[in-house]
């Protein structure tokens, strides 16, 4: 793991890291982390994880389908979340993605980036649950390598406005 975040020092800007998953709430994170980098005058970093599953399948030509596939899913994903970042702040965050196990995906963009400052998620409202990534982060807060902001999907953008 690197030692020592860079997001201050001369000739770097920090950068917010969000993940843009499959949730509805993602859009929140992405919106606090637009609105963050106006006011910090940092950036922004989308990363989009793809987990494959079963990639020991004996047909290796369906494996690299599968792949494909994500990568072409990832790539509108991120695109809708550019276009919002965009929208709201007239910023073009990073795109990052990453195959493999989620959290090991998202320590290692840590890793290799010392400019994130934070990680941002947003949590879902509803009665299911806080949604997997807050789930997942609950047991690592303790121990990870940046602050993580946690905001309510409930919030409106006026709120949000408010808050960052």
């Amino acid at each position: 793991m690197t030692s020592k975040r860079q997001c201050f020092e001369p000739g770097h800007k920090p950068k917010c890291l969000v993940i843009v998953d499959d949730t509805a709430e993602w859009d929140r994170a992405v919106y606090y982390a637009s609105r963050w980098a106006i006011r910090a005058g940092g950036r922004v970093v989308m990363l989009r994880i793809i987990e494959i599953e079963d990639q020991n399948q004996q047909w290796l030509g369906v494996v690299d389908i599968m792949r494909a596939e994500a990568h072409e899913e990832a790539n509108a994903t991120l695109d809708r979340a550019a276009g919002r970042a965009n929208g709201i702040a007239a910023i073009t965050p990073e795109r990052v993605i990453r195959e493999g196990a989620a959290m090991e995906q998202l320590l290692a963009v840590i890793d290799e980036d010392p400019d994130i400052a934070m990680l941002v998620l947003a949590a879902s409202p509803g009665a299911e649950g806080p949604g997997p990534w807050v789930a997942l982060l609950a047991h690592a807060l303790g121990t990870f390598p940046v602050p993580v902001t946690i905001i309510s999907g409930a919030l409106s953008d006026q709120s949000v406005d408010a808050l960052s």
